[in-house]
């Protein structure tokens, strides 16, 4: 299992940073605005990943719920909006937008496989953090942001990280909510709310 888990964290890094991180950069040198709108909803989205990657660092029970939110809510943003999705459609044949097809689709199955195993994991977002700690089918999900944590922020405690994950996390729900209840009631499924 653990080789498992290390593999999907490989991908992740793979299919939700890398590739879409070229496809914007690509999108803006060819001046493709409708792919340049796709990727910068998409990257709101998925910003939660990395959200869920902090609250791990610091074993927070909530990092499992986020993480199957994120495996959800990634390729609803890729194929919720109808004028993107016509706009693209409609686009002439080209390298970018049949790599940025192959993606979505790509990352759409790739979320939906890891939200299915994401749900073996719901219960350790309903244990206190010592019995998270001492599961090991719940520990093994912690280990990869832990070496991210080794890397990137040594100096660091898990404490300040899970609170920058916590803060992020409502500002993320607060951005949601005000997405559901404001702008998705005045534009519909519009992504530029003609």
């Amino acid at each position: 299992m653990e080789q498992l888990v290390w593999m999907d964290y490989r991908l992740a890094v793979l299919f939700a940073v890398i590739v879409p991180l070229v496809l914007l950069v690509w999108a803006f040198g060819q001046k493709v605005d409708a792919i340049q709108r796709l990727l910068m909803i998409y990257w709101r989205v998925a910003s939660l990943l990395g959200i869920t990657v902090y609250l791990m660092i610091a074993a927070v029970p909530l990092s499992f719920i986020s993480a199957l939110a994120a495996r959800i809510l990634i390729p609803v943003s890729l194929w919720f909006w109808l004028d993107l999705n016509d706009e693209i459609e409609d686009m002439p044949a080209s390298p970018l937008k049949l790599i940025t097809t192959s993606w979505r689709w790509a990352i759409s199955v790739y979320m939906g496989l890891g939200a299915l195993v994401q749900l073996s994991t719901l219960n350790c977002a309903f244990s206190d953090k010592l019995a998270l700690l001492q599961n090991p089918s719940c520990r093994i999900w912690l280990d990869p942001p832990w070496s991210y944590k080794l890397m990137f922020h040594p100096n660091s405690t898990e404490g300040f990280l899970g609170f920058l994950g916590l803060a992020a996390l409502l500002f993320y729900v607060a951005c949601f909510g005000w997405f559901v209840l404001v702008r998705l009631k005045r534009q519909g499924r519009s992504a530029t709310g003609q």
